[in-house]
């Protein structure tokens, strides 16, 4: 069994890093979560838990308090971005839970944080460390922070995000996150302001040539939080993934578009413009005493909405790995092996998600049509899956590869 006295450094007080904690927690470890930011304030406007993720955090004791903050969509529908109609629709709600064993949440990310680091110890909760240098000590590692903090530790798990110091240090510093080609505009919307949208309570996509507008509600049905995406610029030049862009370059793609399309980017300041990245699959996760986990390991595309969903899968599979290990090195091989394909198969669906999205007409655009008419048998194993029990079904392959 891992060992309760085993000191254990988590780098990153995100969604991933913060359950991982609890989950080692119930197994007697108690870890050190550091974190670079001087408060827990997520990035990002909202976020949506599937059942593969809620279920985690259920098992965690925190169902109640999450269904509290949360808000859960009435259906799932496509529609055309031009003339509204509907492409496909399925229904969510009680039918989801009971087909895929959790229920699917819309709530604010930062409401979502809150809640996991209430749950934590505030005295193993380090904010204001940001990670300069790892160092390796015989089979033991020293986490040094800018504000002088040092931690010993027998294990680093590095939940650090997208830009992972941790990451550099696992692979070499020779893999970096990929720019795709498209660009987001985030907000958040009074429900009541959207007299022309139907349907508000759903999860809606709306799709044309070229862009999509992604958007549902939390806040139980009083806001509608949406990203719109379009394709471009062909090159992201910006030293940060987030630029101001001219007025009104959240529009021009969506030109012609259903009224409660431009009723809803309109209704708030425009945002700035959001690159969309995506990290290559990583050849380790792992190097001596310290492990990747959620974005560090694999950062995704956000077309499947599974970013976080597959960091709280990570978190589960860790720290049962660890739970039942008698030799370390060989718990994270083991975590690696299990984790590496489903995740790369996110990943390639989340790649597909953005250019199906996008297509304008034609012999793609109707097998996509055919596609989303069995949604829900299409996406059993993501949503279905179950890294709390054994023997989850094997991942199927992808429809459709990553746009050139």
């Amino acid at each position: 069994m891992f060992s309760s006295e085993m000191r254990v450094v988590i780098v990153g007080a995100g969604v991933g890093g913060l359950t991982l904690a609890l989950l080692l927690r119930r197994q007697g470890v108690a870890a050190e979560v550091v974190e670079q930011a001087p408060e827990l304030r997520e990035a990002g406007a909202a976020i949506a838990l599937a059942a593969n993720a809620t279920r985690v955090l259920r098992h965690l004791g925190l169902g109640d308090d999450l269904a509290r903050l949360s808000t859960q969509p009435a259906a799932v529908i496509h529609r055309d971005g031009r003339d509204g109609h509907l492409v496909s629709a399925h229904r969510m709600g009680r039918w989801y839970r009971r087909a895929f064993g959790a229920p699917f949440y819309g709530l604010h990310r930062a409401g979502l944080q809150q809640l996991l680091a209430g749950a934590w110890e505030q005295g193993h909760l380090h904010l204001g460390c940001r990670v300069d240098a790892l160092q390796e000590r015989g089979q033991a590692m020293t986490v040094h922070c800018a504000s002088g903090a040092v931690f010993d530790a027998d294990l680093v798990v590095g939940a650090d995000g997208v830009h992972s110091q941790v990451r550099s240090w696992v692979t070499g510093g020779d893999h970096e996150p990929v720019y795709s080609g498209t660009s987001g505009f985030r907000g958040l919307v009074p429900a009541d302001q959207l007299p022309d949208l139907p349907d508000p309570g759903a999860l809606q996509f709306w799709m044309g040539r070229g862009a999509h507008l992604l958007h549902y509600p939390i806040d139980r049905g009083r806001l509608i939080n949406f990203l719109a995406v379009l394709e471009g610029p062909a090159r992201w030049t910006a030293p940060a993934w987030m630029e101001v862009a001219a007025p009104g370059a959240h529009l021009e793609a969506f030109t012609g578009w259903h009224p409660a399309v431009a009723q809803m980017l309109t209704a708030v300041p425009q945002s700035p413009r959001w690159g969309l990245f995506a990290l290559p699959p990583l050849a380790r996760w792992c190097r001596g005493p310290v492990v990747l986990l959620g974005d560090a390991a694999h950062a995704m595309l956000p077309h499947q909405g599974q970013g976080a969903n597959q960091a709280i899968e990570d978190a589960a599979v860790l720290a049962a790995e660890l739970g039942a290990a008698t030799d370390l090195a060989a718990a994270l091989r083991r975590y690696e092996d299990r984790r590496k394909a489903r995740t790369r198969q996110v990943q390639a669906a989340s790649w597909a998600a953005s250019a199906a999205l996008h297509l304008a007409g034609g012999r793609a655009l109707q097998a996509r049509d055919a596609y989303l008419a069995q949604l829900p048998q299409r996406l059993a194993w993501i949503h279905g899956h179950n890294v709390l029990a054994e023997g989850c079904a094997p991942i199927p392959s992808v429809r459709y590869s990553r746009p050139a």
